[in-house]
């Protein structure tokens, strides 16, 4: 995820801690996803988590954009 702008991820990983509970809720929900993926299980609850997953990453792609504007 962002790895074209790892250095901005960074530093607003480091400064930032909206953007850090935002890639940690990411990357949980992210984890949870191949799991189940890999179960086997396929359900409406992994649709919503993919959905939630999505909407964190877009809010994070915008505080990116904004710091980089800085």
């Amino acid at each position: 995820m962002f790895e074209d702008q790892q250095h901005v991820v960074d530093e607003l990983l480091s400064s930032n801690e909206t953007f850090r509970v935002l890639h940690e809720k990411h990357s949980a929900l992210k984890e949870k996803i191949n799991e189940i993926n890999t179960s086997g299980m396929n359900d409406y609850s992994v649709e919503r988590m993919k959905k939630e997953k999505l909407r964190l990453k877009d809010k994070m792609a915008v505080m990116i954009a904004n710091h980089q504007m800085v």
